[in-house]
């Protein structure tokens, strides 16, 4: 009996290569989406300090010396494993610049 061993192979090397880009594209919708992770995470810190900043304005009529403060009063609970948030106050009667850096930013 004749068989073509070209088909199998070349169907075989098809089916390799159409796998591996399937890797690529996996890989690269994955990468993309985890830096989106990290920058919404970083965002929804940002704006929970914010919130509780404001609370404490409106409860107490100044806005917290520091991050501490929010911890120990207002319950407000922060991420500090995966990232660093920098809590600057210029006066206790302006709202205090909140940045917060995802560490592992590569």
């Amino acid at each position: 009996m004749y068989s073509d061993r070209k088909k199998t192979h070349t169907g075989l090397i098809v089916l390799l290569c159409a796998l591996v880009l399937l890797g690529l594209l996996v890989l690269l919708v994955f990468g993309d989406s985890s830096k989106d992770v990290g920058e919404e995470g970083a965002a929804a810190i940002r704006e929970t300090v914010r919130r509780s900043a404001m609370q404490c304005y409106a409860v107490e009529g100044v806005y917290p010396p520091d991050l501490q403060y929010l911890k120990d009063n207002y319950g407000l609970q922060v991420n500090t494993e995966d990232y660093y948030v920098v809590y600057d106050v210029f006066a206790s009667n302006l709202p205090p610049t909140v940045r917060v850096i995802q560490k592992n930013a590569g």
